[in-house]
């Protein structure tokens, strides 16, 4: 099994930064798909972003793309998502998950099967 935990989480200005981070318990960390999801209140869970194993195909949403950049160093079994110019519609509880599957780097959540249990980002104007 994969613990999963997430940091970085906070309260920050419109504009300004945050970097999340998701330390995994296990050393097969490596050969997972590692995602980044949000869920807002009163909103259903959504993909942010996701990188496979070796870092070489990453995916996006289209509503942080620019923005946000997700990646990983498996030698500390840490997945990191940096966030630029942040604004109050990112607000959300974000959660990190990881992914035996390959395709799951295109944000399928139902191939997670491991999920931490979220940090909260709140953006303020």
């Amino acid at each position: 099994q994969v613990q999963l935990v997430e940091s970085g989480g906070g309260l920050v200005q419109a504009g300004g930064s945050l970097r999340l981070s998701c330390a995994a318990s296990r050393r097969t960390f490596g050969s997972y798909v590692m995602g980044w999801f949000r869920q807002a209140p009163g909103k259903e869970r959504e993909f942010v972003a996701a990188i496979n194993w070796n870092g070489d195909s990453i995916t996006y949403a289209e509503s942080v793309k620019g923005r946000f950049t997700i990646s990983k160093d498996n030698a500390k079994d840490t997945v990191y998502l940096q966030m630029y110019s942040l604004k109050r519609e990112d607000t959300a509880i974000y959660y990190c998950a990881s992914s035996p599957a390959p395709r799951a780097v295109d944000g399928t959540s139902r191939l997670y099967n491991y999920w931490g249990q979220g940090t909260q980002v709140t953006v303020s104007s």
